[in-house]
């Protein structure tokens, strides 16, 4: 089993969020429309997603930290499983021009409306499904806030193909650590489908085979 990372939990805490607010706004409504993952989910209303996910430079810092928390080189391979309008992968590709990355989502809006700089390197493709790569094919292999909108069924299958792939490994997923935070994750979350406490977590990492490494966001 890897570490426990802590790189994204500060950009996740720097956003501000009414939790009752959201579960008072017709939340079940707005979750089936979420689900969708198209253009209402990415750039419509607040409440159903993340009310314009435009670029903004917040993911360059974060970039910066995966390249030095792996060692990454110019000419690594690295891809983005949930990688949504490739805000990250432009961030990589920015600072190690040779770098090969590939991207895929769920989402056919996300890679419609992707960065333009890295468009051509991501694709529509669900997690949970047998990946079209050879065993270690990349240097990393990254998802983050994907695997806990799956089943746990999925989960599994998606988790493996990680492992499989990647010789280095980083996964972020939602979880809660107290009663008062699974509320406020409740509130909150619109496509999740797996809420467990961080050692529920790790145990299924364990379970299945992960080694790489693991971060969670909470709502606090």
């Amino acid at each position: 089993m890897g570490k426990l990372l802590n790189i994204i939990t500060k950009l996740h805490k720097s956003t501000q969020r009414d939790y009752l607010e959201r579960m008072n706004r017709e939340k079940i409504l707005c979750m089936k429309k979420a689900k969708e993952f198209e253009y209402d989910f990415w750039d419509g209303d607040r409440k159903y997603g993340y009310g314009g996910y435009k670029y903004d430079g917040r993911w360059n810092i974060i970039a910066k930290e995966l390249i030095e928390e792996y060692n990454l080189h110019d000419g690594c391979k690295i891809l983005d499983v949930g990688c949504g309008k490739g805000f990250l992968l432009y961030e990589f590709k920015k600072l190690l021009p040779n770098s090969n990355i590939v991207g895929f989502d769920v989402s056919n809006y996300s890679i419609e409306n992707a960065k333009e700089e890295v468009k051509n390197f991501l694709y529509n493709y669900r997690a949970e499904d047998k990946y079209s790569f050879v065993d270690n094919e990349f240097d990393l292999v990254i998802s983050i806030n994907t695997l806990h909108n799956l089943k746990i069924y999925e989960f599994k299958q998606a988790i493996q193909e990680i492992e499989r792939v990647g010789k280095n490994k980083y996964v972020l997923v939602e979880g809660y650590r107290n009663d008062a935070e699974l509320f406020n994750l409740e509130c909150w979350a619109l496509t999740c489908e797996s809420f467990f406490r961080p050692d529920e977590w790790v145990w299924l990492y364990d379970e299945y085979g992960y080694t790489g490494d693991y971060e969670f966001i909470y709502f606090e």
